[in-house]
């Protein structure tokens, strides 16, 4: 999804006003965890309650909204930025100053199930993704070969 930074703004005071912001999932850098056409609900972001694995919703350069997996801080220029990953990604996305997060993850709504990130298979998938980066490898061969993409 592309949007402008006035668009940035609008959804930006909307999660603070509203307390959260749910949108369908598009793409597939989260599969299977979130596939496309999931509704995701993002709450603001809490620094102090962030954690490694926890999914952010953020503002690319080119204007595409992300949600990618927290993987560390990393200080850029004296700025605290943010290092994500998509898990069907094989890098890391470039590193993400805060003002351009519009929040975290608190429920990912499925066909017929509502997972919360404490939820048994969130949390294994997370640990599991994180722990053997081998698995974002077999995704992305599964998914160039079931959607025939080109990288």
């Amino acid at each position: 999804m592309l949007i402008d930074d006035s668009t940035f703004t609008l959804l930006k005071q909307s999660i603070k006003n509203n307390k959260w912001l749910e949108l369908p999932a598009f793409g597939n850098s989260m599969f299977p965890f979130i596939k496309q056409g999931d509704h995701c609900r993002f709450v603001p972001l809490d620094c102090s309650s962030l954690a490694k694995g926890d999914i952010l919703l953020y503002l690319r350069e080119e204007g595409q909204l992300i949600a990618h997996r927290f993987i560390e801080n990393q200080w850029k220029n004296g700025q605290k930025m943010f290092l994500l990953k998509g898990d069907t990604n094989l890098g890391f996305d470039q590193p993400i100053a805060e003002e351009r997060i519009l929040g975290k993850l608190i429920v990912v709504q499925k066909k017929r199930v509502t997972i919360t990130p404490d939820h048994f298979f969130a949390a294994a998938w997370g640990k599991m993704i994180l722990s053997f980066p081998i698995i974002s490898e077999i995704l992305r061969k599964y998914l160039n070969s079931r959607f025939n993409l080109q990288y």
